[in-house]
């Protein structure tokens, strides 16, 4: 390929969540921004990889980044290792606020441009996440590795049951990354690659990306998928199903005969940037297409998998026979198991379910209920319903931050608080017994239990000074305007997954909207993604009169759509590393 004239390079570091500076590379642009192109390296190697990217795209219109991720390259961290795979899709959403934050640059004129594991990285980014981004560009994204020993995946699992974390050669020699001999030599001397990976990484590789091609529905950006043709790394069959589902109208698929894994990098290229640079350019010359969502509960794949779960099953059916037993078993488990026979009661959705799952105390007569019943409380929608907790109360802390130093009274709502858990523990946390301490709290549940046993809650704290419960209907969008003193932080926690209707869920925002004043806070959760969803569906029962508890997921990007409506602007996200439970935090828009 012909070499323009090399742009200016210029190396920063910008913080983590966790206090780590991960360090990039910036290439402004050299003529008028129209936006910028985001550059994320594959396993095992850096940003410098990607550098040539910057000139050969050939966008001079457009500022060029690229950072490397943890453990690679010149970032610090244990080489080929992060804290865990989900810890490096946030790095991702941390840089992208890092952007807006010290170059101006909008997240609306962000191309991500991702090889390989960096493709997964970003997949998992934009369905987790829902970002706000122009676009995708996906090369060779590895979904599935290649690992060529039978059984090697449930035989790392096992070592590192017995083992813990460890790390493995990567068995992939440059001449099976690229035809190219100047990319297949500097790969060989380069002393920045790294060839060890973590096992810990490994793994939740394989498990982000089942979960991302399996329901890359619910990503709705415009994204191009470059798949290489005689990819030795990477198995084909999960990118061509990744690409099917994608919902955007605006999506394309190019394969490269003949071009080995470093897709970006191969001898002819040339072929794969200009279909990248093609795309972004389009991209930008045109406004930008976000698919509405407003009506997904009644169209779209959600909506067809909650239909399709609530459907029932004739019992003598190998299926339905399954289920049958599955509830027995759970009836039988219930005379043993403290917190089974709770949700028996009162419904496995229930404010007294997620309290006693929060107390995370394993209960049950003789011991082997109590073993059941720790059974129960680590299965992995309990365990992220905890990790959501922890969420909850660190956006609510930085919720009350925000408040205090917009010097506005701290007056924090939760419109439907089941017993108030999480909310007395995150105001006792931020230091709720100082002159910091909010003016005043109010919890409210449309339940008669939890009213009386949250109205418990708070007297066991010595709050009944600042905070009150009492029971309210958190879809009455009028009752919700017309709460007093006005909140200046509202939180709705666990509330909109049980129920499928966004005109419900709108009402209920729209009366939150009218209660908080600009510059408040909302702090809400969302549920894209369960991985138990059929087991709840077929052998749970709800808190509405015993009926099955069938759940519609509602994608990151449908709930920030509807949050967005009713008047408020997302600011901050956590999610677990199942991908199960989502926590957000928005600002009430100053136009209000």
């Amino acid at each position: 390929m012909s070499a323009p004239t090399p742009r200016e390079q210029h190396e920063h570091h910008f913080p983590t969540h966790d206090g780590i500076g991960l360090y990039y590379r910036h290439w402004p642009a050299r003529a008028d921004a129209r936006g910028a192109v985001v550059l994320i390296h594959r396993g095992h190697e850096h940003s410098g990889r990607m550098a040539h990217l910057a000139d050969e795209l050939d966008l001079p219109g457009f500022d060029v980044f690229a950072y490397d991720m943890r453990g690679h390259g010149r970032s610090p961290g244990t080489r080929g290792d992060s804290p865990s795979f989900g810890t490096s899709v946030r790095d991702l959403q941390t840089f992208i606020e890092h952007l807006a934050a010290t170059h101006g640059i909008e997240t609306a004129d962000i191309v991500v441009v991702a090889q390989s594991v960096g493709a997964v990285v970003a997949s998992t980014w934009a369905h987790d996440y829902a970002p706000k981004i122009r676009g995708l560009v996906l090369a060779s994204p590895a979904f599935k590795v290649k690992l060529y020993v039978p059984f090697a995946r449930p035989g790392l699992a096992l070592m590192r049951k017995l083992r813990g974390n460890f790390f493995v050669n990567s068995y992939v020699k440059a001449k099976f990354l690229t035809h190219d001999p100047e990319r297949i030599a500097s790969y060989e001397s380069d002393p920045l690659i790294t060839r060890p990976i973590s096992v810990n990484i490994l793994l939740g590789l394989y498990e982000a990306a089942e979960r991302v091609v399996a329901d890359a529905s619910a990503i709705t950006l415009p994204t191009q998928l470059l798949i290489s043709g005689s990819d030795w790394v990477v198995h084909h069959a999960p990118q061509h199903r990744f690409f099917e589902r994608l919902a955007h109208p605006r999506k394309e698929k190019h394969v490269l005969p003949g071009f080995f894994h470093d897709t970006l990098g191969e001898r002819d290229r040339k072929i794969a940037v200009d279909h990248a640079r093609r795309f972004i350019l389009d991209l930008f010359d045109r406004p930008p297409e976000v698919p509405s969502l407003r009506d997904a509960h009644h169209v779209g794949f959600t909506a067809d998998e909650s239909r399709a779960l609530a459907e029932p099953l004739p019992w003598y059916t190998p299926h339905g026979a399954y289920w049958a037993l599955t509830r027995l078993g759970l009836k039988v488990g219930g005379l043993l198991s403290r917190g089974i026979a709770l949700g028996h009661a009162t419904g496995f959705d229930s404010g007294s379910t997620l309290d006693y799952v929060y107390r995370n105390q394993a209960q049950g007569v003789p011991a082997i209920g109590t073993m059941i019943d720790r059974t129960y409380l680590d299965s992995i929608g309990w365990r992220g319903i905890r990790i959501r907790k922890t969420h909850v109360e660190a956006l609510l802390r930085e919720a009350f931050e925000r408040v205090r130093r917009r010097g506005m009274p701290l007056r924090v709502m939760d419109v439907a608080a089941g017993h108030g858990r999480y909310v007395l523990d995150a105001v006792a946390s931020s230091g709720g017994a100082s002159e910091s301490a909010p003016e005043s709290i109010l919890l409210r549940d449309y339940s008669d239990i939890n009213v009386r046993d949250g109205r418990a809650l708070i007297a066991g704290r010595g709050l009944d000074g600042i905070a009150r419960f009492e029971q309210g209907d958190a879809f009455d969008r009028d009752d919700l305007a017309r709460v007093s003193p006005s909140p200046t932080v509202a939180v709705v926690s666990g509330l909109y997954e049980l129920f499928p209707d966004n005109d419900q869920v709108a009402r209920s925002l729209e009366g939150i909207a009218a209660a908080v004043p600009p510059g408040g806070c909302l702090v809400y959760t969302g549920q894209p993604w369960h991985p138990q969803l059929e087991l709840i569906a077929r052998a749970l029962t709800s808190h509405r009169a015993g009926q099955a508890w069938v759940m519609r997921r509602r994608t990151q990007a449908e709930i920030d759509q509807l949050v967005e409506a009713a008047g408020f602007r997302k600011v901050a996200q956590r999610i677990d590393e199942f991908g199960i439970f989502t926590v957000s935090l928005a600002v009430r828009n100053e136009s209000a």
